[in-house]
């Protein structure tokens, strides 16, 4: 159910749909980066995983974050870069939620 939450949120194989939560994140991740949207960044973390359909095998599932995977990897780098906590609207967390069925978070 994982990748077709993220689909349902307007991250295809096709790219981002317009007028979806995929496009409101992609504007406002450019507005906040100066015009681009970084590499790395929930939205194009999202799309690569969209694109693929490689949600679930990275580990973002929507039962959670599956132990020894990609996304746990993930989520303890960045827990490392901000002193020990996930940040809300960050990649990991955003990744996770908008799997599960949600919004992500914001920034």
């Amino acid at each position: 159910m994982s990748d077709q939450n993220v689909r349902n949120a307007g991250f295809t194989p096709s790219g981002i749909a317009g007028g979806s939560l995929g496009s409101s994140m992609m504007s406002h991740e450019a507005r906040s980066s100066g015009g681009g949207v970084p590499s790395g960044g929930p939205t194009s973390t999202l799309q690569g995983m969209g694109a693929k359909g490689t949600t679930h095998s990275s580990g973002f599932t929507s039962s959670g974050i599956s132990g020894g995977s990609k996304a746990s990897a993930m989520m303890s780098n960045e827990a490392t870069s901000h002193g020990g906590g996930v940040p809300r609207g960050g990649t990991t967390s955003t990744v996770q939620s908008i799997s599960m069925g949600g919004k992500g978070g914001r920034r």
